[in-house]
């Protein structure tokens, strides 16, 4: 008898390929869905397809294949839509492969105004769907976007360095970095300073940065990790200024953080705010829309901001400086507001109620934890900044389980030619 062999394991075999990835096939696009996509039919099958505009008819190439949906690349479009226009950056247009593509302006081919329909479907449509609300909605145009076609408006932009030192975006949905001649969507200082042409040894990122108080200037993150030394930047609003990490969280497009300030302002209702209250900002940064609260009512405003970035939390206590009552904590929103009205005396659940809390969530919403513990403090109005509307939408259904509806809603289009939406809305109890 031969001797037994040792059991072993059948070797693993890779997953082929879904047998309908890099399948042409033609399209008749009927919407448009959250993401920055269009959606299509083909074969009773719901596809996801980039590039396109609802009731264009396009060929597509299939890039991903679930047993639920497929997603697709619009290689040519065979009827357009008359909303369809040039695209502003060249290096995304249709012309080029989908992989050879430069992500982050998925609506460049769309006009302007209709870009700002879509948004607008699509955040209806996540209202009415996740939360149970009609409502009517204009997706407001920041000054000057519409004369620059929706270009030159950010004031940062990370460039990556490819294995080879080549520098650029990302294409859409992938990690392959793109060399492009141009950065349309870049505020014209950084398309200044922007090292296109350059090939980079030992580098992860360029991160090019234009502060509204001082000169544009660009930093490069080692693939390490490391980066140069840094000195704080000013970031100024109205006569207001903001210190800042330079790699810290600030609002991209040259004009935001003005716009939410005043959408912000104009959001809280003065006859329900008390100066004196617990009131809150959430996911507060470096101090923004607490000083929009702070200086609508006065230098008496007593307002905590709550971060967990510990640098920001810090330059929030500078920013904030001018109030007696702000101050900034270091925490996880979830883990602060754990627990908020346990072992309160009745002085401090009085002003719990009597308070406004502002919302500032990542782009994942704020969620059902930390709705769940807010609503247990009563407050007397939520001022909610979201920055996706679908994740607003369902944190909008839980504010309306305990009682609290929507009362104002305002949209900017504060990203042209992308698909992302910033909404500002004031939350309180009653009909």
């Amino acid at each position: 008898m031969p001797p037994r062999q040792p059991n072993r394991r059948p070797p693993r075999r890779t997953a082929a390929p879904h047998p309908a990835v890099g399948t042409e096939i033609e399209l008749e696009v009927a919407g448009v869905a959250h993401g920055g996509v269009m959606v299509a039919r083909h074969e009773g099958r719901v596809v996801f397809v980039a590039d396109a505009i609802p009731g264009e008819r396009v060929r597509a190439r299939v890039s991903e294949a679930k047993s639920s949906f497929w997603r697709a690349d619009t290689l040519e479009v065979l009827d357009a839509s008359p909303h369809r226009q040039s695209h502003v950056w060249a290096e995304a247009a249709v012309t080029r492969d989908p992989e050879g593509r430069a992500g982050g302006a998925e609506f460049g081919h769309i006009e302007l105004a209709h870009q700002r329909e879509l948004k607008r479907e699509v955040a209806t449509d996540a209202l009415r769907r996740f939360a149970g609300i009609d409502t009517d909605l204009t997706v407001q145009a920041l000054p000057g976007d519409d004369a620059a076609h929706g270009t030159g408006w950010r004031t940062r932009v990370r460039l990556n360095v490819a294995a080879d030192g080549t520098v650029g975006p990302y294409s859409s949905r992938s990690h392959t970095v793109i060399p492009v001649a141009e950065l349309p969507l870049a505020a014209p200082e950084l398309e200044a300073i922007a090292p296109l042409r350059t090939k980079f040894s030992d580098a992860a990122s360029v991160d090019l940065i234009a502060p509204s108080g001082g000169k544009a200037f660009s930093l490069v993150t080692g693939r390490d990790g490391s980066l140069p030394p840094m000195k704080p930047i000013t970031e100024r609003v109205g006569e207001r200024e903001f210190a800042l990490d330079p790699l810290g969280f600030w609002q991209v497009h040259r004009l935001a953080a003005e716009t939410l300030t005043a959408a912000v302002q104009r959001a809280v209702d003065g006859d329900a705010f008390d100066p004196r209250a617990a009131n809150l900002d959430l996911y507060g940064g470096v101090g923004l829309l607490a000083a929009a609260v702070g200086d609508r009512f006065g230098q008496a405003t007593r307002i905590t901001s709550v971060e967990s970035y510990e640098p920001a939390t810090d330059f929030a206590a500078r920013n904030l400086s001018d109030w007696v009552g702000a101050r900034a904590i270091t925490a996880r929103v979830e883990q602060f507001v754990r627990g908020l009205g346990d072992n309160a005396s009745s002085v401090e659940r009085g002003r719990q109620r009597a308070a406004t809390i502002v919302l500032d969530p990542p782009r994942a919403g704020a969620g059902t934890t930390v709705v769940d513990e807010l609503v247990r403090t009563e407050p007397a109005q939520v001022v909610y900044v979201a920055c996706d509307p679908v994740a607003f939408a369902r944190d909008a259904k839980a504010f309306a389980a305990a009682g609290y509806g929507i009362r104002s809603l305002e949209a900017f289009d504060l990203f042209p030619n992308t698909h992302h939406i910033e909404l500002v809305a004031r939350l309180t109890r009653g009909d």
